[in-house]
C-alpha cells in the first residue's frame, strides 16, 4: 500500500458517480435491449439478474477492494499483490488502450449527429435529390434516408475493408473535438473528473426520463412494451441466453479494464466500498432495464409506423389496380379483400402479387438491431417521425455523448493512473504532458477509423479487442486473489478497511462460482471462434442499398489475431521475465556468498 499523499475524491459521492458514469455506458442503451429482444423479452431478466448476483457483484466488489487497499493503478496493484502477476495490470492497460482508441470514435459520431440536429429539417429525414434535381439519389431510394445518412453522409463507407479511401475531414474534426473534451475532463485528475461526473452521470437519466414520458405517449409504444414484458420462457432453455447474460454483466460493469481499480485507488483507506459496490452494480442493472423501457417504446412506435405504412401501401395498390372506392378496404378486412380479389380476378391479381408485402407487426418487433445500427439508424428513423424532431434529436445525441464521455473517463483513468504511479515517468514528464501525449497518440491512431473503410476496422476492434482478453484477465485476477495472494489474507485486508470481514456469500462466489462461470465462458468463446470458420463482416453495397456478408482478408485476420493475444501474452511474459530476474539475483547472491567464504 502506498503513502497517503495520493490525491483523493472530495467525498464518497464523487467516487460513486464516477463509477456509475463509467459503468453505465452505451452498452446499457444499445446492447441490453437487443439481448432482451433476442432471448424472450422480459424472460431474459431471469438469467441476467442471476448472473448479476453470482458474477457481477462479487467481481465488482473484488476490484474495488484491490484498488482501495493498494492505492495504486492496476500495474502497481498487481505487482504488489504478487511480483509474478504484474502482467495482469499491464494486460488491463493494453485492453484499455484498445478500448480508448476506438470508443471515442462513437463520441465523434454523436457530435456529428448532434451538430446536424440544428437544422430546419433533419438531414436524415428524407432522401437528397440527384444531380438532375428531379429524382432522389438511387442509393438512398434503394435503402432509406436514415441508412443513407449513416453509410454515405456520415461514414462515406467503402464497399469493402480492402478499399481504404482517405480520411473523412468531418469525422476527423469531430474525433479531434472528442479528444479535446476528454483531455480537459481528465487534465486535473480527480479534482476535475470529480466535478465532471456530476453531469455525465446524471444528465443521461434526465434525458431517459423525458424520452420515456414521450415514448409511452407515442402511437404504438404499448406494442413495444407489451413485447418486452411478455416473457418467452422457452427461450431460457437456450444456453446462449445464459452465456449472453453472463457476458453482458461482465462487460457492462467494466470489469478487468483496470478502471475500477484506478478509481478506487483514490478512495480514503476506510471508505465503505462494500455498500458502494452493491449500489453501483444495482444502478447499472436498473439502468439497463430502464433504458429498455425507453427503447421498446421507441421500437413499438417504429414497428407500428412501419406496419401501418405497409398496410397503407397495400391498400393503395389494391384500390388503384381494381378501381375500388377509397374507403372500401380497411386494415381489419385487408386479408379478406386479398383473398376475394385473388379468387375473382386471378390473372389481374397475378400482375401485382409480387408487389404485395407481407405486413406483420410481430415480424417488425422481432427485427433485432444492436450497436451503431440501433443508436444511429433505428433511433434516427424514429426521431424523424416525431413532432419537434430537432429537439428530440438534440436530447438523444447529447445523452449518447454524455454516456460515451463518462465511459471514456474510466478508460483513460485506467491508462493514466498506472503511468502516473511510475516514478520514472513522473520524474521526466509533467502530469499535463503525460496525459496530453496519451490523448494525442490515441487520437492519431483513431484517425484510421475515420477513413472510408474505418467502420470495418472499428467493428474488428469492437468485436475482438476486449472479449477474450477481459475474460482471461478477470479469471487470472480472481484466481490470483483466492489461490496465490490467499483468500484469508484478502479477508484481513478488507477488515482493516471497512471494519468487518466479507460475508460467506462473497467468499463462495470468489473461490468457486465466479471462476467456474468465467472458465465456461472462456471455453465457449474459444470454441465459437475456432468452429466459426473464417471471420466475416457486413459490408455496405451501394448498388443494392443494403449490407452484404464478406470474409475478412488475411491481413485483417492477422490483426484480429494480434488483438486477441497482445494483452493476454503480457501475463505469462511478465511472469517469465520476473522469474528470470529472480534467478539471476539468486545466482548473483550465491556467487557473492561463495566468494566471501
Amino acid at each position: 500500500m502506498v503513502e497517503d499523499s495520493r490525491p483523493s475524491w472530495e467525498n464518497p459521492m464523487q467516487f460513486v458517480l464516477a463509477c456509475v458514469s463509467y459503468a453505465v455506458g452505451l452498452g446499457n442503451v444499445w446492447r441490453f435491449p437487443y439481448l432482451c429482444q433476442m432471448h424472450g423479452g422480459g424472460g431474459f431478466l431471469i438469467p441476467y439478474l442471476i448472473m448479476l448476483v453470482v458474477e457481477g457483484l462479487p467481481l465488482f466488489y473484488l476490484e474495488l477492494a484491490i484498488g482501495q487497499h493498494m492505492r495504486q493503478g492496476s500495474i502497481g496493484a498487481w505487482s504488489a499483490i504478487n511480483p509474478y502477476m504484474g502482467g495482469v495490470g499491464i494486460a488491463s492497460v493494453v485492453v484499455s488502450i484498445f478500448l480508448t482508441i476506438y470508443y471515442n470514435v462513437i463520441n465523434a459520431w454523436a457530435f456529428w449527429y448532434l451538430f446536424h440536429s440544428f437544422q430546419g429539417t433533419l438531414p436524415w429525414a428524407e432522401c437528397p435529390l440527384s444531380s438532375n434535381l428531379t429524382t432522389y439519389v438511387p442509393e438512398c431510394e434503394k435503402s432509406s434516408s436514415t441508412d443513407y445518412f449513416w453509410y454515405r453522409e456520415t461514414l462515406n463507407i467503402s464497399s469493402s475493408i480492402e478499399d481504404h479511401g482517405g480520411i473523412q475531414m468531418g469525422q476527423a474534426l469531430c474525433l479531434v473535438l472528442s479528444w479535446m473534451v476528454v483531455y480537459l475532463c481528465v487534465l486535473r485528475g480527480t479534482e476535475a473528473t470529480g466535478k465532471v461526473v456530476y453531469f455525465t452521470a446524471t444528465f443521461p437519466y434526465l434525458v431517459m426520463i423525458i424520452y420515456l414520458i414521450r415514448g409511452v405517449t407515442l402511437h404504438g409504444a404499448l406494442n413495444g412494451l407489451k413485447y418486452m414484458f411478455t416473457p418467452k420462457l422457452s427461450d431460457l432453455a437456450d444456453p446462449k441466453a445464459w452465456i449472453d447474460a453472463a457476458t453482458q454483466i461482465l462487460f457492462s460493469l467494466g470489469l478487468g479494464c483496470g478502471s475500477l481499480i484506478a478509481f478506487a485507488s483514490y478512495n480514503h483507506h476506510n471508505n465503505n466500498f462494500e455498500k458502494q459496490a452493491i449500489v453501483v452494480s444495482l444502478i447499472n442493472s436498473a439502468t439497463s432495464i430502464f433504458a429498455s423501457l425507453v427503447t421498446f417504446s421507441i421500437y413499438g412506435f417504429k414497428a407500428t409506423f412501419n406496419y401501418e405504412s405497409c398496410l397503407d401501401r397495400t391498400q393503395l395498390l389494391l384500390i388503384n389496380t381494381f378501381d375500388l372506392t377509397e374507403d372500401s378496404i380497411k386494415p381489419d378486412n385487408l386479408d379478406d379483400w386479398i383473398s376475394h380479389l385473388n379468387a375473382s380476378f386471378p390473372d389481374k391479381f397475378a400482375t401485382i402479387s409480387s408487389q404485395i408485402e407481407g405486413c406483420d407487426l410481430e415480424s417488425e418487433l422481432d427485427t433485432a438491431v444492436e450497436g451503431t445500427g440501433l443508436a444511429f439508424i433505428v433511433y434516427s428513423e424514429a426521431i424523424k417521425n416525431m413532432g419537434l424532431s430537432q429537439l428530440w434529436s438534440v436530447l438523444y445525441f447529447s445523452m449518447l455523448l454524455m454516456l460515451g464521455i463518462g465511459s471514456m473517463l474510466g478508460n483513460v483513468a485506467a491508462i493514466i493512473t498506472p503511468l502516473r504511479d511510475s516514478a520514472f515517468l513522473t520524474r521526466h514528464f509533467r502530469k499535463e504532458t503525460l496525459i496530453g501525449m496519451m490523448c494525442l497518440f490515441c487520437c492519431l491512431v483513431g484517425l484510421s477509423f475515420t477513413t472510408r473503410s474505418g467502420n470495418y476496422w472499428f467493428t474488428i476492434f469492437n468485436d475482438y479487442a476486449a472479449t477474450f482478453s477481459l475474460l482471461f484477465i478477470v479469471l487470472i485476477e480472481i484466481i490470483t486473489i483466492c489461490y496465490v495472494y490467499g483468500l484469508k489474507k484478502f479477508e484481513k485486508d478488507i477488515e482493516l478497511m471497512i471494519g468487518h470481514r466479507p460475508h460467506w456469500y462473497w467468499k463462495i462466489t470468489w473461490s468457486v462460482v465466479s471462476p467456474v462461470l468465467i472458465i465456461g465462458l472462456f471455453i465457449f468463446y474459444t470454441a465459437d471462434y475456432i468452429m466459426g470458420g473464417t471471420p466475416t463482416y457486413q459490408a455496405w453495397d451501394s448498388n443494392l442499398g443494403k449490407t452484404v456478408t464478406k470474409e475478412y482478408p488475411p491481413y485483417a485476420q492477422a490483426v484480429i489475431g494480434l488483438l486477441l493475444v497482445t494483452s493476454m501474452i503480457c501475463v505469462p511474459l511478465v511472469a517469465l521475465i520476473t522469474f528470470i530476474k529472480k534467478k539471476k539475483e539468486q545466482a548473483k547472491e550465491s556467487k557473492i556468498i561463495t566468494t566471501a567464504t
